[in-house]
């Protein structure tokens, strides 16, 4: 699809907040004065506003969400103009913002006729939907696979891994699994658990770290066992030492064939033909020599 269509498409997220306004037109006239808009872990109403404050407050929420959601999608579009994820995020955030309207529906129909409130679509589409993103941030552009005799072909192998930074992970874990055991629904409890698989699975890779290989074929880059990257040799055009600023954060950056794998603040920006890689690693000069020796390779 066209980046035309793309960019249309991201528009349509400010319908979201335009049908929660219709919905409200149409049961204007029926619904109460006194609304309920907060509801415990058991669905039973906890908070309340005033018919004209939800209608404030439901739209008012859409408008934050279609307004931040719309600003990503353009920024990533644009940052990353060749990349999947843009139309993977296109596609999650139209599912997430058609959910909170979904809710609000509920919520109005709640007050209608006291029908059990739709919260549980909401973690489950946004569980799913942030495991696809990163499926594909991690997973596209890794490039072909090196021949089957590459392993034996192995000159260097430097590990950069982040195992200060793993304890962060625990915490919000076992919290998300402690918070499963205390919700009554089954959605709920199966997000939070999805929820917490992924911050283990961050744990596991930051713990283990980055794997580079450095081969006569160019550089893998693995994690847990996991394929991440091969950068062909004769695809590599120059490389320095830089320093990595910590606001860019850490882990797997980047999209599409601008990628880093970064757990501290240094390491080697490896300039390729289509793109450019960042290699972390807390003695960069390590880096450069084995790129210095496998380069050696292209002009034998």
């Amino acid at each position: 699809m066209s980046r035309g269509a793309y960019k249309i498409l991201s528009a349509f997220l400010w319908l979201a907040p335009v049908a929660v306004c219709i919905r409200y037109w149409q049961l204007w006239d029926r619904l109460p004065s006194r609304m309920a808009t907060h509801f415990d872990a058991a669905g039973r109403p906890n908070g309340w506003m005033t018919r004209e404050m939800s209608m404030y407050w439901a739209v008012g929420f859409l408008v934050f969400i279609a307004a931040t959601f719309f600003l990503v999608l353009i920024v990533v579009e644009r940052k990353y103009p060749e990349s999947k994820l843009s139309w993977v995020l296109l596609a999650f955030f139209h599912a997430e913002a058609w959910t909170f309207v979904y809710l609000m529906n509920s919520l109005a129909e709640y007050s209608l006729n006291h029908t059990a409130i739709a919260i549980a679509p909401v973690p489950i589409v946004t569980v799913v939907g942030l495991l696809a993103v990163l499926g594909v941030a991690i997973g596209e552009n890794r490039g072909t696979t090196f021949p089957s005799g590459a392993a034996n072909d192995v000159v260097a192998e430097e590990i950069h891994n982040g195992r200060k930074w793993s304890f962060v992970f625990l915490a919000p874990s076992l919290l998300m699994i402690g918070l499963a055991f205390a919700f009554p629904s089954f959605a709920a409890r199966l997000a939070l658990c999805l929820t917490a698989l992924i911050i283990v699975g961050a744990f596991a890779m930051a713990w283990d770290g980055f794997h580079y290989y450095f081969t006569r074929h160019g550089v893998e880059v693995r994690t847990l066992g996991f394929r991440l990257k091969s950068i062909p040799l004769l695809q590599i055009k120059s490389y320095e030492i830089q320093k990595w600023n910590a606001i860019r954060g850490y882990g797997i950056r980047g999209a599409g064939n601008c990628k880093a794998y970064v757990w501290g603040n240094s390491g080697v920006r490896v300039d390729l033909y289509d793109g450019s890689i960042f290699l972390g690693h807390s003695d960069p000069q390590r880096i450069v020599h084995d790129l210095n020796v496998i380069k050696r390779y292209q002009n034998s």
